[in-house]
């Protein structure tokens, strides 16, 4: 993932190779690397909703579309124009084929916290010798055997003003990667079922106390609550902008000041309407030998996410925190569009 984000090409392995390069970061001299590694013409794949914005027509749904590349010389700013609804638009794109290992291409991307874009070639395994190689498979199952190998790598106590009680636990997976935080009020470990928050980390909102969302309220909200009742676990999991990261999260936020709201701006972009997944937090209560828990939620799907995964939510907590003037729009969509329950 390192080399896509920093503009490199990249060997995908399987029963037709490809080379591959994300638009976001294409440069000059990468796109010239990526087409002396090519064994032939590329494409573009893009996410079906954004391949049909650039088509102007529908795309059938699936994981991964392919345009045609556009005429004449490929520069960065000609890939970003077809990758990024925030930019301005060319002309309409010409439908192509997406190839094998298409969707596995795809999911680089967005594993990068790139947008859903990538030019692809059947890759001339002569010329792909620096490259480096990744198998299809083994990007599909990445984000399930990271969570799987989350470890405890260290702890220390860190008092709050409204928790003085508190440590904090840092998990990290087998290879490296993104970390995870669980922070412990008391001593949930030996309580029944503890009160448990699952808490996606909000730059804009916890750090900045940003009026568009909710979020800093309800981490705020969250500690106090498992104060007061002596014992808790807020798992503040690295899945910024539900899963598509900072960046993309104020492009969304772009997206949304031209009139579109949450769901449709990450849609627009490229991605799910949620991309998050719970398996980390399952794993992590797991490790801190938390099995039993009442969810401080108003999002049903955190509560199927964990059972799904083990985890025994013997009921839910509610929640909701005020509008404040500014996120009423953002609160409506949640309720209406993403089934909270924030009554």
């Amino acid at each position: 993932m390192q080399d896509a984000r920093q503009g490199l090409p990249v060997l995908i392995t399987g029963a037709a190779p490809l080379v591959v390069l994300p638009a976001e970061t294409a440069t000059e001299a990468s796109i010239a690397e990526w087409r002396r590694a090519a064994a032939g013409p590329g494409v573009l794949l893009l996410a079906p909703i954004r391949a049909a914005a650039v088509l102007h027509h529908p795309v059938s749904p699936g994981i991964a579309a392919a345009v045609a590349l556009p005429p004449g010389p490929l520069t960065p700013m000609a890939l970003l124009a077809l990758a990024d609804p925030t930019r301005a638009q060319g002309a309409a794109a010409i439908a192509a084929t997406v190839p094998p290992s298409g969707d596995a291409a795809l999911l680089l991307a967005k594993l990068g916290r790139l947008l859903p874009a990538i030019l692809v070639a059947p890759a001339n395994l002569a010329a792909c010798a620096d490259l480096l190689e990744v198998a299809a498979d083994d990007i599909a199952a990445y984000p399930s055997v990271s969570a799987a190998t989350l470890t405890r790598v260290s702890e220390a106590f860190v008092p709050l003003a409204d928790a003085p009680d508190a440590r904090l636990v840092a998990f990290r997976p087998e290879d490296g990667g993104t970390e995870h935080l669980a922070l412990l009020i008391g001593q949930p470990e030996t309580a029944e079922a503890p009160l448990v928050r699952l808490h996606s980390e909000c730059f804009t909102g916890d750090a900045l106390g940003s009026l568009r969302c909710d979020c800093g309220p309800q981490l705020e909200q969250a500690i106090r609550r498992m104060s007061a009742e002596g014992a808790g676990v807020l798992l503040y999991l690295a899945q910024e902008g539900r899963g598509i990261g900072l960046v993309n999260k104020l492009r969304a936020y772009e997206l949304q000041d031209a009139g579109l709201d949450t769901l449709d701006a990450n849609r627009a972009l490229g991605w799910g309407a949620d991309e998050r997944s719970f398996l980390p937090a399952a794993m992590m209560l797991k490790a801190l030998n938390i099995r039993k828990i009442r969810l401080l939620t108003n999002n049903p799907e955190k509560i199927a996410g964990l059972r799904e995964h083990g985890i025994d939510v013997t009921g839910r907590v509610s929640h909701a925190i005020a509008a404040n003037g500014v996120n009423d729009a953002y609160l409506q969509t949640k309720a209406l569009r993403f089934g909270h329950l924030l009554g």
